[in-house]
């Protein structure tokens, strides 16, 4: 088990950075595209779809983050309501609702990937379709994460009733 624990920490600590350098790169080419525009008045062709591209692999990748740290939306008044027994079939069914919508989005992902294989960003001169299989490989992580969460047996973070 304690493998298991490392492999998942690695994981996640991996995807984790990636978001942040991601992240980090679209804001480094929307400033520069802000730069290239309005000061040296030759607007850049590839930093708007670097951006848009890198923005969309920072949510896919982030969305397993969020997974893994219980931060979605939960069903707080069910669990609040159901102790014990009637509470732990309560996850397992979130969990299996979970991992059959992001399995299914996995599978729209990727034949959405293999649809577009041969169309071209033009800014960037490669397949559009490296952009589109953010999308199952984040659904696939999101999967890893739903189940890593649900082995942990973890309560779920308690609701912040000062904003309401």
């Amino acid at each position: 088990m304690k493998v298991v624990q490392v492999l998942d920490r690695s994981l996640f600590r991996a995807v984790s950075i990636i978001c942040q350098l991601l992240l980090f790169s679209a804001v480094a080419a929307g400033f520069y595209q802000v730069i290239s525009r309005f000061i040296l008045q030759s607007p850049a062709d590839w930093s708007e779809a670097w951006t848009r591209s890198s923005l969309i692999w920072t949510v896919m990748l982030g969305l397993c983050l969020a997974f893994r740290h219980g931060a979605m939306l939960s069903v707080e008044m069910l669990h609040a309501l159901l102790k014990g027994r009637a509470r732990r079939w309560l996850e397992h069914a979130i969990m299996l609702v979970c991992v059959g919508f992001l399995g299914f989005m996995a599978w729209v992902g990727g034949q959405m990937t293999y649809r577009v294989r041969f169309q071209m960003l033009a800014s960037l001169e490669f397949s559009i379709s490296w952009i589109y299989v953010a999308i199952p490989i984040g659904m696939v992580l999101a999967i890893v994460a739903v189940i890593a969460r649900w082995t942990e047996n973890v309560e779920p973070p308690p609701v912040d009733d000062t904003v309401v």
